[in-house]
């Protein structure tokens, strides 16, 4: 049970990094706001609004992520599985081979007949 909330928890934590991340301003911005491709006035936070608020809150999920991902590995490591798919097969009889045939029994292949010209 416990397990499932973490693994849910992790899931959340990785979509909400990548969302933030993706959310935030790259730092190319400015020069490209200087030669005219997008204005100052149209920002929704203001001019340096979100940049503390979303690296605080990219902060917040990277260590989210670490702590569950480091949880997971931790739990999974405690538990006993069998993993090796030979672990889990069946044992079976084993069937013995056919005998082999001696090498003088084995026909040899002919050579093709030379063609006529």
């Amino acid at each position: 049970m416990i397990s499932v909330l973490i693994v849910v928890l992790h899931i959340l934590a990785a979509l909400a990094l990548i969302l933030i991340v993706l959310l935030q301003v790259g730092k190319g911005q400015s020069i490209g706001a200087a030669f005219g491709g997008a204005g100052s006035s149209q920002t929704f936070f203001g001019s340096r609004g979100p940049a503390t608020f979303l690296s605080q809150l990219t902060t917040v999920a990277a260590a989210l992520f670490m702590v569950t991902s480091l949880t997971l590995a931790y739990m999974s490591s405690r538990t006993r599985q069998n993993s090796s798919l030979t672990d889990q097969a069946p044992i079976t009889e084993s069937v013995p081979a056919p005998p082999m045939q001696p090498l003088e029994s084995v026909p040899t292949p002919t050579p093709p007949a030379e063609q006529q010209k």
